[in-house]
């Protein structure tokens, strides 16, 4: 039994990916993989119905725990209030109350220089990321103001040093660390613990990406320094449990970087 046993955590972008190896493909599986070995119940998100029912098959049988599967798409033209609303209002009445909420879903058009891209592909990237974040960080507010609970956001390189081809994934990324120091200082006399991570994990996005734009990849992802990138559950996804962890709260409203897992504070 995990010390987040009997907790629920929300982790959006959740559904079941695997590398070409065979080994977990994507940062949201990963995390809800080391979320349900420390016993946490879980919420998870997405587009893509049939990767969360395999990840609800695969954690539940695993490791004993419960897994909920609301299908959600933040996006241009939807009513996004309601989508992320259903989410939190199907967690509160299978569960009783959220512990954890982690926003981890991006989609976006990378690769694709500034001057080329268009009003969609922008709006994907704003949406799926910083608009979610958004939501979902004001809907699950008042639960999370009563079990005393955390935030986990993502961000990214890309924002931070300007990554060719993913203007409006940085631009989204950056308005997430914005909006997570904002809610750090907001919420900290609630006793909601607000962190954001900036990963580099090796996932299945990232080997399409490098089949798919070659140029685009060669200019911006880059070895780090420890020798390899991060692992999405050993490395990312015990980072987040970590963060969930009440001994934890010191840390609030600082951000956590990943270089191929050395977590550092900068």
């Amino acid at each position: 039994m995990g010390f987040l046993t009997g907790k629920t955590a929300i982790i959006t972008g959740a559904g079941r990916a695997v590398l070409t190896d065979g080994r977990c493909g994507s940062i949201g599986y990963g995390i809800a993989t080391a979320y349900a070995k420390e016993g946490a119940n879980l919420v998870i998100t997405g587009r893509n119905v049939k990767k969360l029912e395999d990840a609800k098959e695969e954690l539940e049988r695993l490791y004993g725990i419960k897994v909920l599967i609301v299908a959600a798409d933040v996006a241009a033209g939807n009513d996004n209030e309601a989508t992320v609303q259903k989410v939190v209002d199907e967690a509160i009445k299978e569960f009783g109350r959220i512990d954890v909420l982690i926003n981890n879903a991006q989609a976006s058009a990378s690769g694709v220089a500034l001057a080329d891209h268009t009003t969609e592909q922008f709006d994907l990237a704003m949406y799926s990321g910083l608009y979610a974040s958004f939501y979902y960080m004001k809907a699950c507010y008042p639960h999370l103001k009563e079990t005393k609970g955390s935030v986990i956001n993502f961000a990214s390189g890309a924002g931070l040093f300007g990554n060719y081809g993913q203007c409006a994934y940085a631009a989204a990324k950056e308005g997430i660390r914005g909006l997570t120091r904002v809610a750090a200082t907001e919420w900290g006399k609630d006793g909601i613990n607000v962190n954001i991570i900036c990963p580099l994990a090796w996932t299945a996005q990232l080997e399409r990406f490098q089949n798919a734009y070659p140029e685009a990849f060669e200019k911006n992802v880059h070895m780090p320094p420890m020798g390899h990138f991060g692992d999405s559950e050993l490395e990312i996804g015990r980072v987040c449990v970590q963060l969930a962890h009440p001994d934890f709260k010191y840390m609030t409203g600082e951000t956590i970087t990943l270089e191929g897992g050395l977590g550092q504070r900068p």
